[in-house]
């Protein structure tokens, strides 16, 4: 008998704090990179531990062990998947490829009822047009050439269970029809039969596209969207989740560690590389550049040019901010204009208020980022050397952010 799950925890919702008083550039910054990581990142010492320990702790829940993490987008990704598990509606999951659609659909599936059930996954991109009907419905032996013996399909496989759909938005519309009646009756066809048979299927699917859009365009049907999408679960792309990015990372180190004494480490340039870069693969980029740093790294020490990842603006990682001591106004050089370190605070009076549920945390704290380099610029006469200084960052990393963030 399954155990009651535990009450969720309470989400936590927008920036913390607030920008109430003038502050310094520096601090400013220093303010950001505090917000924008509210998690410790790993020391420059970065490690997996020996294989023989256990994992690295990433945090997470003990019944939903497919998706990890203590950020307030993941804990509200698993605070919904148990609210919606124990009942039998579709579930329509959004999100970039590479963020855990499938994962969550599992998650879903072993919280329900269903878990002694099958779970039945099916890529409909990968299907050829031609064998959609009979992959998904099944057919009666003889019914064409090659039919040897019945065959069941997707649906009747996932009977009692679940039937997920990913790449949902890659069916043709002739396929959404069929699709739609076998939903809507709860029964399928095969081919070549005279009748249908019942069949008792949960479906969840999920694509990376914007199915909305897809609608609208006429590509994918309104009224299979409507059957589908009655609860909507969006998977938020790990570049939201930086306060989960140390953990996972030395996770999937232990992972490879294998019999390497005392684990991977980390060399300080490849430790800032991979907690700076944007990551538009997601979970499956990481753990791709990880894997592939094991195999080229020459020791037991990843250095930056074994991960091979290029930021969004096509950056090398080469030319990622430095790992760096945190900086204050003291231990940097003053441009000329602060007369000594007293510089001017900056101005935040533009900034729009972060509304939990309508802004983005991303998006906000671009802008925020944003607004702190284009005011040192203004500060130092756009000297970019002098800007980076007065911000307490290299001028590699200044020069990177100005490339990320498209500021001329």
């Amino acid at each position: 008998m399954r155990s009651t799950p535990e009450a969720p925890r309470p989400v936590r919702k927008g920036v913390s704090g607030g920008i109430d008083k003038p502050m310094t550039p520096s601090g400013a910054l220093n303010s950001l990179r505090e917000r924008f990581r509210s998690a410790p990142p790993p020391t420059a010492e970065m490690t997996a531990h020996n294989p023989a320990a256990p994992a690295p702790e990433v945090g997470g829940d003990i019944d939903m062990p497919r998706l990890l993490g203590m950020s307030p987008q993941m804990i509200e990704v698993r605070h919904l998947i148990r609210r919606l598990a124990g009942s039998n509606v579709p579930v329509y999951i959004s999100g970039e490829s590479g963020s855990g659609k499938e994962q969550a659909a599992r998650s879903i599936h072993e919280l329900s009822p269903r878990t002694t059930g099958p779970f039945i996954a099916v890529n409909c991109g990968a299907i050829p047009e031609n064998l959609m009907e009979s992959e998904f419905f099944g057919y009666k032996k003889g019914s064409f050439t090659g039919a040897d013996q019945d065959r069941m399909g997707f649906f009747q496989h996932a009977d009692g269970g679940t039937l997920f759909l990913d790449e949902v938005a890659d069916l043709p519309l002739p396929m959404q029809v069929k699709l739609l009646r076998a939903i809507q009756e709860k029964a399928v066809r095969r081919i070549g039969d005279a009748k249908e048979t019942p069949v008792d299927v949960r479906i969840v699917c999920a694509t990376h596209k914007n199915l909305e859009a897809l609608v609208e365009s006429g590509a994918f049907r309104q009224d299979l969207y409507y059957r589908l999408n009655v609860v909507t679960l969006h998977m938020p792309p790990l570049r939201e989740m930086r306060e989960d990015l140390g953990g996972l990372i030395l996770r999937m180190l232990h992972k490879y560690s294998g019999n390497v004494p005392g684990g991977y480490k980390l060399s300080p340039g490849a430790q800032e590389a991979l907690l700076s870069y944007s990551y538009p693969g997601n979970f499956r980029e990481l753990e791709n550049i990880l894997e592939r740093a094991v195999a080229l790294t020459a020791g037991s020490v990843i250095q930056i040019d074994d991960l091979q990842i290029t930021a969004g603006s096509g950056v090398r990682a080469a030319d990622l901010p430095e790992q760096s001591a945190p900086a204050d106004a003291s231990s940097f050089a003053q441009p000329d204009d602060c007369d000594g370190g007293d510089c001017p605070p900056l101005d935040f009076s533009g900034m729009p208020a972060f509304v939990p549920g309508r802004s983005q945390i991303q998006d906000y704290l671009d802008l925020l980022e944003r607004t702190i380099i284009e005011q040192a610029l203004q500060i130092t006469r756009y000297n970019r050397t002098q800007a980076a200084k007065l911000l307490g960052i290299s001028f590699r990393s200044m020069r990177y952010r100005m490339e990320r963030l498209g500021i001329e």
